[in-house]
């Protein structure tokens, strides 16, 4: 009968003779962990501002129609008061769509910031990664070579 190789030594050997730099995936981790800490405070930052500014409208709005809702003493009056309502809505709605803007223009501003950071980190921390794992292959390769020569 044919043996089968013990493959759990076979890569526990293998994975020896290419030691593996532990600190470099820490430091990824903790890049990443913190990038997404602040994605996230960036985005719980609008989301706030949006609600704040969704609740002062809707705020505003209600009071209007409050106004807009009382008794007239002229039918006419009903006219005008809808008509007042709907001008000034019109121009509410337009100041609150360009504050929604600016929330969403800030929001892509500093999260483009944050990825270029990101990104300038991401590619140090890789250029470290690479230059150590090269240095202990050679290491590794030096090592494995003189071992076979004696």
């Amino acid at each position: 009968m044919a043996k089968t190789d013990d493959i759990t030594a076979m890569m526990k050997e293998m994975m020896g003779a290419f030691p593996m730099d532990t600190k470099a995936m820490d430091d990824a981790f903790k890049t990443t962990a913190t990038l997404s800490e602040k994605l996230s405070g960036v985005a719980l930052e609008a989301a706030k501002k949006s609600t704040e500014l969704s609740a002062s409208w809707t705020k505003d709005t209600l009071s209007k129609m409050t106004e807009m809702s009382k008794a007239k003493a002229e039918p006419a009056d009903y006219a005008k008061s809808m008509t007042e309502f709907a001008s000034a809505q019109a121009e509410v709605t337009a100041e609150n769509m360009a504050a929604f803007a600016e929330i969403a223009k800030k929001v892509q501003m500093d999260t483009v910031e944050l990825m270029m950071a990101a990104g300038k980190d991401f590619s140090e921390d890789a250029t470290a990664a690479v230059k150590k794992a090269t240095n202990d292959a050679t290491a590794a390769a030096k090592k494995a070579s003189t071992a076979a020569a004696k």
